[in-house]
């Protein structure tokens, strides 16, 4: 039995690549398709979502282990978990609320087991990543040319937003398919 109950779908690409870009162009017309979809992104460094001055921050630094902040439009939680290594995505999509959701996107995360789209830009300067990860299942890149020779796996434009929306789409309805035949 699949331990997640909704789709997963990452975005693995080297910094500068381009994936909140993409993700913020998606989201939008991923929820006109009626999409609910939750995001979890991975940071490389220390981070913060409330603002130094604010109640929560304050409560927070004062020793909250963990602060929540709600209003009418929307509410955050933050934990503090100082530890050596970050939460792996196990961990982590279970505090997701799957009622409210149709599926999940990952931006990062790309050395964890889960469905993932390569995102590749040559000027970036780094290598590709698809022989190394056997969950890359397709690969997306601004320059054709430069996909290798070795790779079968389905390529779409990364500049081509509809075709990109399209893939995800699918993606979704199929992993939905089989994960109701599962339960």
């Amino acid at each position: 039995m699949n331990p997640f109950p909704l789709p997963v779908l990452g975005f693995a690409a080297w910094s500068g690549t381009g994936k909140t870009t993409l993700l913020r162009a998606l989201l939008p017309r991923l929820r006109q398709r009626g999409l609910r979809v939750g995001c979890i992104k991975h940071a490389h460094h220390d981070f913060d979502v409330d603002t130094p001055g604010k109640d929560s921050y304050e409560l927070r630094h004062a020793g909250a282990e963990q602060m929540l902040v709600a209003s009418h439009k929307r509410w955050a939680l933050m934990v503090e978990d100082e530890r050596r290594e970050p939460p792996d995505l196990a961990e982590l999509l279970p505090q997701l609320n799957t009622d409210l959701l149709d599926m999940v996107l990952i931006e990062g995360f790309k050395a964890e087991a889960f469905p993932k789209i390569e995102l590749y830009r040559a000027a970036v300067g780094k290598t590709w990543r698809f022989r190394e990860d056997p969950h890359i299942f397709a690969v997306a890149t601004d320059d054709p040319q430069s996909l290798p020779t070795d790779c079968t796996l389905p390529s779409l434009d990364l500049n081509n937003l509809t075709e990109l929306e399209d893939f995800v789409w699918n993606f979704c309805q199929t992993q939905k398919k089989i994960l109701e035949a599962w339960a």
